[in-house]
Formats: structure tokens, C-alpha cells, sequence
């Protein structure tokens, strides 16, 4: 295949993957929307609200550096469309138990596990051949284009979610999960997942135990100290935005008693923010500083963790209540895309590829793996603790955090022009 054909195929690419991520995101957030407010309508409970979340990170922890080992072992087509098929086979079975029994708590917390299992062997092989897809100049714009589909199928799914909820079945949320799921799977089968893959010589490889091979993984990103840092700042800073993961639908719902379909609106308010972000960063050129752009993103998260508070402690009326958390949402989504855009761009780009998938599924791992820990905390905290309280306490740690882990040295290694510039800038003294 020329060069020519090559960026046809990669073009391709862009706009598939934009289509199917965008299909594959609605159904899900329209499924996570109706089980989420069943589950709070059933109970009332954020506690059992978080355990579901907590099912579906734990798997995700435990399995995230397996699916990653496996992503450098066989070919990465293969693991997404398996992990897509398991998802479908999942939702399937619990389609199939809800007519038959009707649906339960129990059935919904076991799909959860079996969906999040098939999630991260798609997810992680998936995210590990980005830049096999498309060339290395494109590579900002398809990290754009997948945080787009997110976006785009982000605002359509809650606000979808909200006005199904209480007018039709559950089986319904099923049956469009289940469409969506297959769309995409079908759309996916048509990618070449190895159009830019570099050949690699790696005289071991075969000859590695998985046990090995997995302890080369770490051992890769021990001497890689940017990966390093950036996995130690996700960990922490997973486990402190949990605050918001648990307690936001449980705010609204439970103590500001904001009506499903306005709490649909404003979970498409972030969406919108990733939407108008992600447009953004697809018609720009490469940031050139791109985990400076990291520190002051997650920096400004952390203010708007302090904010989200605000309703809580002062009396406003529900149309305000619904503005101000519209506004909140929006600016958590854009935070979140100038995070990851900028991460993502780094990180395809400083692995190299014969331990690509075990890189991306130890960041899985590190990611998650504070999250169930946060969620059971969390949900156990919003039972007794007012909510202001954990929010702002969550916010000024957080903010702790990123100014330990990003420090100036750390920014300093990963962009030694900004070292440069600060010298060239100094003072000359005597």
C-alpha cells in the first residue's frame, strides 16, 4: 500500500471510528442513564448507586494490564471486536432474564461485572492502536474526533435517557444498548488496525512467559519517569473526583429533588463542553506544551469541585439549581478534554509500540484502581456527611495533588524548552 492509500485509509478511519465511538457512547450513556435512575429511584441510596459504579471499575483495575499484555501478544482487532461481542452478549443475557424474571438489583450489579470485563479488553486495545490508525500528524485530531463522539453521543444519551425514563420499559434502554452495541461492532470490523503499526525487533518477545512479559511492561515504564508521574498523578487524582462521579446524580436526585429529565439536560451540559472543546483542539495545530496544558486543566477542575458546592450551602430555586449545575457540567467536560487530548497526543506518541498495549493498560489499571476505593468511601460518606463538606474538602486536596505531582521539575523533564525559556528569562545578576 503507497502513501497515498495509506492517508485514504487513515481519513477513513477518523470519520469510522468518530461514527461508531458516537453510536457505541449513545446507547451506553442512554443504558448507564436508565439503570442509574432506576437504581436511585429503587433504593434511594447513594450506597448502592456506588456499588454499581464500584462493579464496573474493579473489573476494569484487574483486567486493564491483562488486556494490555495480550494487546502486545496478538492482534489488537481481535480484542476490540471480541470485547465488543462480550458486551452484546451481556446486555443480551440481561434482556433475556428481565423478560423472563423482571429486572433486579442483583442482575443489573452482574452484567455490570461481565460488561465491564469485555469494556477493557475493547477499550484498552483500542486506545493502544490510535496510532496505528492514522498517521502521526493526525494523531491530535483522531484523539479530538474520539473525545468528540463522546461528546456528541454525551448530550443525545441523557437528555434520551431522561425523556425514556418512567415511559417506557427497561427493556427498552436494553434493546437500543444492544443496537448500538452491534452498529458498532460492525463498523469497527471494516478498520485496518495495523495500517501504521512499526515493525519492531524484539528477539524475546516469543520467547517471554506472559509472567515476563508483563514484568516488562513495568519495568519499561520505570525508566520512562514522565509515564511514571502521570500514573501516580491519575491514581490520586481518581480516587478525589470520585467525589463528584458518586455524589453529583445523587445530588440532584436526592437532595435537590431536580426532575430526571433536567438532570439528563444537564449531564448533556458537560457533554456540550467536550463537544465545543474537542472542535477546538480537532482545528489546531499540536500543543506544544501539552502536560503544562495537564496542570492547569486539572488545576481548574479543582475549583470547579469547590464550586459545585455552592447550591448546597446557599438556598437557590430549582431553575437555578438546573442552570448552575448546567454550567458546572459544561465546565467539567471542557476541563476534560484539554486534559486528555494534550495526555493522549503524549502518550501515543513517547511509547513505543511493542509495549504500547501494556503501558495503556497499566494507566488503565492505575486509573482505576483507586476509583472503587473512592466510590465505596464516597458512597458511604454522602450518607452521613453533608455534601458541601465533602466537595470542598475533596476540591482543596485535589489541588494539593496537582501542584505536588506536576511540579515544576516534572513539567521541567517532560519540556526541557520551558527549563530553557525560564533561564533566558531570568535576570543576569552580578
Amino acid at each position: 500500500m503507497n502513501e497515498q492509500q495509506k492517508l485514504k485509509k487513515a481519513t477513513y478511519h477518523l470519520y469510522t471510528f468518530l461514527v461508531s465511538k458516537m453510536i457505541g457512547a449513545l446507547g451506553s450513556h442512554i443504558y448507564s442513564f436508565g439503570i442509574s435512575m432506576y437504581i436511585l429511584s429503587m433504593t434511594g441510596s447513594s450506597l448502592s448507586f456506588a456499588t454499581n459504579i464500584i462493579l464496573s471499575y474493579l473489573p476494569r483495575t484487574i483486567m486493564s494490564p491483562i488486556a494490555g499484555l495480550l494487546g502486545d501478544r496478538f492482534p489488537r482487532k481481535w480484542l476490540v471486536l471480541g470485547g465488543q461481542t462480550g458486551v452484546i452478549l451481556t446486555i443480551s443475557g440481561l434482556l433475556l432474564y428481565t423478560h423472563e424474571f423482571g429486572l433486579s438489583l442483583m442482575a443489573i450489579y452482574i452484567a455490570t461485572v461481565f460488561n465491564s470485563i469485555f469494556g477493557t479488553f475493547s477499550g484498552v486495545a483500542f486506545s493502544a492502536s490510535i496510532a496505528n490508525l492514522v498517521d502521526e500528524a493526525r494523531l491530535q485530531k483522531a484523539m479530538s474526533f474520539n473525545q468528540l463522539s463522546y461528546s456528541i453521543s454525551g448530550i443525545g444519551g441523557p437528555i434520551f435517557g431522561g425523556m425514556l425514563f418512567g415511559f417506557v420499559s427497561m427493556e427498552m434502554f436494553l434493546i437500543i444498548f444492544i443496537c448500538a452495541a452491534v452498529m458498532t461492532l460492525m463498523l469497527e470490523s471494516t478498520m485496518n488496525f495495523i495500517l501504521y503499526k512499526k515493525e519492531t525487533i524484539n528477539d524475546n518477545a516469543e520467547k517471554e512467559s506472559m509472567f515476563e512479559s508483563f514484568k516488562a511492561g513495568f519495568r519499561y515504564v520505570n525508566t520512562k519517569p514522565i509515564i511514571k508521574a502521570i500514573l501516580w498523578t491519575a491514581l490520586w487524582l481518581n480516587l478525589f473526583f470520585t467525589a463528584i462521579n458518586v455524589g453529583g446524580d445523587y445530588i440532584l436526585l436526592t437532595i435537590l429533588n431536580l426532575d430526571p429529565k433536567y438532570i439528563g439536560f444537564t449531564e448533556a451540559g458537560g457533554a456540550v463542553g467536550i463537544l465545543i472543546t474537542s472542535i477546538y483542539f480537532a482545528s489546531r495545530a499540536t500543543v506544544k506544551f501539552p502536560l503544562l496544558t495537564v496542570k492547569r486543566s486539572v488545576f481548574a477542575s479543582s475549583i470547579v469541585v469547590i464550586l459545585s458546592s455552592l447550591p448546597l450551602i446557599v438556598t437557590f430555586s430549582a431553575l437555578m439549581n438546573f442552570i448552575y449545575y448546567l454550567i458546572i457540567m459544561f465546565l467539567f467536560g471542557a476541563l476534560g478534554v484539554i486534559t486528555n487530548t494534550p495526555l493522549g497526543v503524549l502518550m501515543q506518541t513517547s511509547i513505543e509500540e511493542e509495549y504500547r498495549g501494556r503501558v495503556f493498560g497499566i494507566i488503565e489499571m492505575m486509573a482505576m484502581s483507586a476509583m472503587p476505593v473512592g466510590t465505596l468511601v464516597f458512597g458511604i460518606l454522602y450518607e452521613f456527611i453533608p455534601a458541601q463538606y465533602i466537595l470542598i474538602v475533596s476540591g482543596l486536596i485535589l489541588i494539593g495533588i496537582v501542584l505536588l505531582l506536576l511540579r515544576p521539575s516534572i513539567l521541567e523533564m517532560a519540556h526541557p524548552e520551558l527549563k530553557k525559556a525560564k533561564l533566558e528569562t531570568e535576570p543576569v545578576t552580578e
